[in-house]
């Protein structure tokens, strides 16, 4: 008798020393979907560090958050730099997008936008700490791991 829950088969990685059973693509957790922003002034853009209590703590990363179903990338921005940072932003162009799977799993796809123009005071709502930062200062900086490589081409002048 076979079991209702077949297996598909199996996939062998490009060294053939191993295989793994492929599963169906309706059980392949999705991507979490992130926007975030580049808020830019003068020579400088704005970071935040994580607090103790949220995943990853005090990581640096760029303020933004999860895209809510219906919601398009450019609204999800704007609705969590108000919630983060108590800002009403204008958001620029798409500067990259990123794809990134941790260690443990999980998923992320990263929108990376330019915010030249907000209104209102920056406000620290959620995070340890906000600051300016030069670009060419970004590496010294613990950042998330799924940022680091655009970390880095920020701070080589590669993007902006």
């Amino acid at each position: 008798m076979r079991n209702s829950h077949t297996r598909t088969p199996a996939v062998y990685s490009s060294t053939f020393t191993h295989f793994h059973w492929a599963l169906p693509e309706a059980t392949i957790p999705r991507a979490k979907q992130v926007v975030a922003a580049l808020i830019l002034q003068q020579d400088t853009v704005l970071i935040c560090q994580r607090t103790q209590e949220q995943a990853m703590p005090l990581k640096w990363e760029f303020p933004g958050g999860k895209i809510e179903p219906g919601e398009e990338p450019a609204a999800a921005l704007q609705r969590e730099l108000e919630e983060e940072l108590g800002i009403h932003a204008t958001i620029g162009e798409l500067v990259t997008r990123i794809e990134h799977r941790y260690k443990h799993g999980g998923a992320v796809e990263l929108q990376f936008f330019v915010v030249r123009k907000f209104e209102n005071e920056i406000q620290n709502r959620i995070f340890k700490d906000v600051r300016w930062e030069k670009l060419s200062e970004l590496p010294k900086y613990d950042f998330l791991e799924a940022d680091r490589g655009l970390v880095q081409r920020l701070a080589e002048g590669k993007l902006l």
